[in-house]
């Protein structure tokens, strides 16, 4: 499974963006989505899931009512809606894809596939 992640630039905090994270495989509907952020320096953590089947969604504390994941299967795509941004959400943005249980939804482990990586930069 390939996945390209785009969306990501300079916001003023406050301000909003969308990521968006295509796949290339058809049976995408079979595989947890998943958002992460690596900071300089700092490791990849978790910030927000959409299960397999849709409807089924879990974030970090740290962006709970600000950040909103969806997908649609039948574009191959999940997205994060991000809003009123903060300096500290600063990072490096990935979408992962994974077939493992729910219970594994926010560690990397729990992921087989990544995109590239999308910058998102906030400032103050």
């Amino acid at each position: 499974v390939q996945l390209q992640a785009s969306g990501g630039g300079l916001v003023q905090a406050g301000g909003s963006l969308r990521l968006s994270c295509v796949a290339s495989d058809p049976s995408f509907s079979n595989y947890n989505m998943g958002w992460f952020r690596q900071a300089p320096g700092k490791e990849r953590e978790f910030v927000a899931v959409i299960r397999r089947a849709g409807g089924i969604t879990d974030y970090a504390d740290s962006v709970k009512g600000r950040f909103a994941i969806s997908r649609d299967n039948a574009k191959n795509t999940a997205y994060l809606q991000m809003n009123s941004l903060k300096p500290e959400d600063t990072a490096v943005y990935y979408c992962g894809a994974g077939r493992a249980a729910w219970s594994s939804r926010g560690s990397v482990v729990g992921y087989n596939y990544w995109g590239q990586g999308t910058q998102v930069t906030v400032s103050s």
